[in-house]
C-alpha cells in the first residue's frame, strides 16, 4: 500500500507540472492572441487619422457609432504641454484623461505616442461605470505634414479575456480532479468501477443538482452584482405575493384534504373490502395520475367553462357559476392527484395485519368501532405520508394554475410571471425557494408526529385474510361512490374525445375533422421533439436510476447519506424552480446549455431520478445479496454482475422507471416551459397555448394524442413485465 501511495503522489506530481506547463502555454497564447487583435485594431484605426483639425470631431464621433468593444479619445501634444487638458471623444475617457495624466502608466503612454510607438497599460482602468478596461496610446500622425498632432487613447474591454480565463481555470481544475479521481480508482482502489461509478453520481448531483440550486438561491441575495436582502425584503413586504402565498397555501391545504379522502376511499375498498370489480377500481385509481396534466384542465374548461357545455345548460334554467378560482383548481386537482394517495395507502392497508381487527370483533366491538379504533389509527402514517405527497405537488402544480387560476394567485403561477413576463430571474428564484418552505413545514411536522407514535403490528408472520369491515348496505354506498367519481373521470375524457370533433366548442358543436388535421399540422414538429426528447431521456434515467440504487444499498462508503439526499432532492423540488435554476446555472460559461436539447433531456433526466431510485431500492432489498456474492465468487467483475445478475432480477422496476421517465418526460411542463427554445419545443406548452387562445379543438386533439402516446407506453410495459410466479401470493 505505501508503494502504491508514492507512484499515486508521484503521478499526481507529473501530472501537476505537465497541467501547468499547457495551462500556462495556452492562456499566454490567448492573451498574445487577443492583444495582437487589439493592437492592430489601434494601428489601424490611427492611420486613418484625418489631416485637417476640423475633420477630428467628427471623425471620432462616427468611430463612437461604429465601436463596439472600445472607446476612443483624443488629446493634442500643445494641451499636455500646456496642462489645459481638453481631450476630445468618449466623454467617460476624456473624464479618466483630465483626472488621471500624471499618472506613471499616462506619463509613459504619452511618452510612447511622442515618439510614434504604441504602448498598451500594464493595469487595468475603470472608465466610468465598467471596470477592468486595458488603455492603449497611439500617435495621432497628420498624413499631410507626417507631424504627431497628439495621442489617441483607446480603452478595451478585458471582459472576453477575463471570461476566457475563468472558463479556462474551470476546465483545467476540472480536468485535474477527473484525473485525480481516475489515478486514485486505478492505483488504490480495490473495486474501481465501483469508484468510477460513485464518482460520475457525485460529479452529476454537484453539477445538475446542488449548483444549479446555488445559483438560484445566490440570486435572490443579489442586486446590481452584490450582496442585497432587497428581493426578500420586496416580497415579504408585498400584499400580492403574500396574497400568492396564502392562495397556495388553501390550494394545497384544500387539495391534500379532499384527495386524501377519496384515495383512502379507493384503497379501502380495494384493499380492505370484498367489493366486486375490484380491478376497474384500480385502473380508474392510477388513470389520471399517468395522463397529460392539462388534460383534465381542458375538460373542466370545456364542461364548465364561460362556455362550457354544463354552463350554458345551467344558465338556461336561472343558475349562473363560474369555475376559475379557487373550487375549480381543488375539483380539478383533486381529480388529478387522488391517485397518488390511493398508491401510498393501498400499500399501507394492505400490509396491516387482520389479526388486530378479528381480536377486536370477537371481543364484541362492532365493524365501525374496529375501523375507527383499530384500522383507521394504524393507517395514520400512510394517511400522512398521502397528505404531504398531494400537498407537496399541489403547491407546485404549474399546469393547472396556468389556465383555472382566475383570480385566485398562487407562488406556482406568480414566478412563472417574475420571470417570463417581466425578466426578473431573482424574484422568480425567491418566489420558488418560498414554495419550499411550506412544503419542509409539512414534512417536518409529518415526520415529528410519526415519529411520537409505534404502528408496528407485523411481528411474525402476518394473516392472509382480510377481516371484512362494511356491512353489505355500506359496502354498496362506498361502490357507489367511487363509480359515481369513475363516471365524473369518465366523463372529463370523453369530453377531450368530442371536443376534438367539434367545429368551435361553446359557439358551433358541428361535427368537423378539421381540428384533427390542423391540430397535426401544426404539431409535427413539437410532437417529433417530444418524443425524442423524452425517449432519448428515458434508458439514461433508468440506467443511472439502478445504478445508483445498487450502490445505495450494497456498498458502504463515505458521502452515502449526502449522495442519496442530492439524488432525492429534485423530487421535493418546484417545477418552476428547477426550470429557473437551469436557466441561472448553464446560461454562462464554463457550461452553456440554454437554448440546446442536452438541457432537456438533463432536466427529465434529474426530475425523475428518486422514483427509479426508490423502486430500484425497493426490489433489491428483496433479492439475496448471496445470489451476487456468488456470481463474484465465480470469477465475475462488477460489471459483469451489474448486467447479468442484477438487471435481470430488478426488470420489473427497471422497466417501470423506464416507463415512468417517458410518461413524466412526455407530459411535462412545469420545468421545460422555462427550457425551450425555438429549436426544441414541447407538446404540452402547444396545448397550453393552444387552450389559452382558446381553440380548444385543437388542444382536444392534441391532448388525446398525448394521451394515447402515454397509454401506449404503459401497454408496452405490461406486456414486458411479467410477475414472477415465485413472489405471486394468494388471500384465503
Amino acid at each position: 500500500m505505501k508503494k502504491r501511495v508514492i507512484h499515486f503522489s508521484l503521478m499526481m506530481l507529473f501530472v501537476i507540472l505537465v497541467g501547468a506547463w499547457i495551462y500556462t502555454s495556452v492562456r499566454d497564447e490567448f492573451l498574445k492572441q487577443s492583444r495582437s487583435s487589439q493592437r492592430r485594431t489601434v494601428e489601424t484605426i490611427a492611420d486613418g487619422f484625418p489631416s485637417e483639425e476640423a475633420d477630428v470631431d467628427d471623425w471620432l464621433k462616427r468611430l463612437a457609432e461604429d465601436a463596439n468593444d472600445y472607446k476612443i479619445a483624443f488629446l493634442k501634444n500643445q494641451d499636455l504641454e500646456d496642462e489645459n487638458l481638453n481631450p476630445i471623444g468618449n466623454s467617460e475617457l476624456a473624464a479618466l484623461i483630465k483626472s488621471s495624466f500624471k499618472d506613471s502608466e499616462f506619463v509613459k503612454g504619452f511618452d510612447s505616442a511622442s515618439y510614434e510607438e504604441i504602448y498598451r497599460s500594464t493595469r487595468n482602468w475603470t472608465v466610468g461605470s465598467q471596470e477592468d478596461q486595458a488603455l492603449f496610446f497611439a500617435p495621432a500622425v497628420n498624413l499631410k505634414t507626417q507631424d504627431i498632432d497628439g495621442a489617441l487613447i483607446f480603452a478595451f474591454s478585458t471582459d472576453g479575456e477575463s471570461g476566457f480565463m475563468n472558463m479556462m481555470n474551470t476546465l483545467f481544475i476540472a480536468a485535474f480532479v477527473l484525473f485525480s479521481v481516475v489515478i486514485w480508482q486505478m492505483m488504490l482502489s480495490r473495486d474501481p468501477i465501483v469508484g468510477f461509478a460513485l464518482a460520475g453520481l457525485f460529479l452529476m448531483t454537484i453539477i445538475f443538482v446542488a449548483y444549479p440550486l446555488f445559483e438560484a438561491v445566490r440570486l435572490s441575495f443579489l442586486e446590481n452584482g452584490k450582496f442585497s436582502l432587497g428581493i426578500w425584503k420586496t416580497i415579504l413586504q408585498s400584499e400580492g405575493y403574500m396574497s400568492a402565498l396564502w392562495g397556495s397555501l388553501k390550494l394545497g391545504c384544500w387539495t391534500a384534504t379532499f384527495s386524501t379522502l377519496v384515495g383512502f376511499l379507493f384503497a379501502f375498498v380495494v384493499a380492505r373490502t370484498n367489493a366486486p370489480c375490484k380491478k376497474l377500481i384500480s385502473t380508474m385509481g392510477v388513470l389520471p395520475v399517468i395522463s397529460p396534466p392539462f388534460s383534465l384542465t381542458l375538460s373542466i374548461i370545456l364542461l364548465f367553462g364561460n362556455n362550457g357545455l354544463i354552463t350554458r345548460w345551467l344558465r338556461v334554467i336561472g343558475l349562473d357559476f363560474s369555475i376559475y378560482g379557487l373550487p375549480g383548481l381543488v375539483l380539478v386537482q383533486t381529480m388529478g392527484m387522488f391517485p397518488i394517495a390511493f398508491l401510498t395507502l393501498s400499500g399501507v392497508l394492505q400490509a396491516i395485519d387482520s389479526t388486530y381487527e378479528e381480536a377486536s370483533l370477537n371481543l364484541s366491538a362492532g365493524r365501525f368501532q374496529t375501523f375507527r379504533s383499530i384500522t383507521l389509527p394504524l393507517a395514520v402514517p400512510g394517511l400522512l405520508s398521502s397528505w404531504l405527497l398531494v400537498f407537496t405537488t399541489s403547491l407546485a402544480d404549474f399546469a393547472n394554475p396556468l389556465l383555472l387560476a382566475g383570480d385566485l394567485r398562487v407562488l406556482s403561477l406568480e414566478s412563472y410571471i417574475e420571470v417570463t413576463g417581466m425578466n426578473r430571474l431573482g424574484h422568480g428564484a425567491a418566489l420558488s425557494i418560498l414554495l419550499l418552505l411550506p412544503t419542509l413545514t409539512a414534512f417536518l411536522a409529518q415526520r415529528f408526529w410519526v415519529a411520537k407514535r409505534s404502528y408496528v403490528t407485523v411481528t411474525g408472520k402476518p394473516s392472509g385474510r382480510i377481516t371484512e369491515l362494511t356491512t353489505p348496505r355500506v359496502r354498496k354506498i362506498l361502490v357507489g361512490i367511487i363509480f359515481a367519481i369513475i363516471f365524473f373521470l369518465i366523463l372529463l375524457y370523453g369530453t377531450i374525445f368530442a371536443g376534438c370533433f367539434v367545429k368551435n366548442w361553446g359557439i358551433d358543436y358541428t361535427f368537423s375533422l378539421e381540428n384533427i388535421t390542423e391540430a397535426i399540422t401544426r404539431s409535427t414538429d413539437a410532437l417529433f421533439d417530444t418524443v425524442t426528447l423524452a425517449a432519448a431521456a428515458t434508458p439514461i434515467a433508468g440506467l443511472i436510476a439502478m445504478i445508483a440504487a445498487l450502490l445505495i444499498v450494497r456498498r458502504k462508503f463515505h458521502g452515502k447519506r449526502l449522495l442519496e439526499m442530492l439524488l432525492m432532492t429534485p423530487f421535493a423540488l418546484p417545477g418552476t424552480l428547477i426550470g429557473i435554476s437551469y436557466i441561472l446555472a448553464f446560461n454562462h460559461a464554463p457550461i452553456i446549455l440554454v437554448g440546446t436539447a442536452a438541457i432537456i433531456i438533463i432536466n427529465y433526466v434529474i426530475r425523475e431520478l428518486p422514483v427509479g431510485i426508490e423502486g430500484g431500492i425497493a426490489s433489491l432489498r428483496q433479492i439475496d445479496p448471496a445470489i451476487e456474492e456468488a456470481a463474484t465468487d465465480l470469477g465475475a467483475d462488477q460489471a459483469v454482475v451489474f448486467r447479468t445478475v442484477v438487471l435481470p432480477l430488478v426488470r420489473p422496476a427497471f422497466l417501470s422507471s423506464l416507463s415512468y421517465t417517458f410518461v413524466r418526460s412526455m407530459t411535462a411542463v412545469s420545468a421545460v416551459i422555462f427550457l425551450i427554445s425555438a429549436k426544441w419545443y414541447h407538446l404540452t406548452v402547444l396545448i397550453y397555448n393552444f387552450s389559452e387562445n382558446l381553440r380548444f379543438g385543437l388542444a382536444s386533439v392534441l391532448s388525446t394524442v398525448l394521451i394515447i402516446i402515454v397509454f401506449g407506453a404503459f401497454g408496452l410495459m405490461r406486456l414486458l413485465v411479467r410477475e414472477n410466479a415465485n413472489l405471486m401470493k394468494s388471500v384465503n
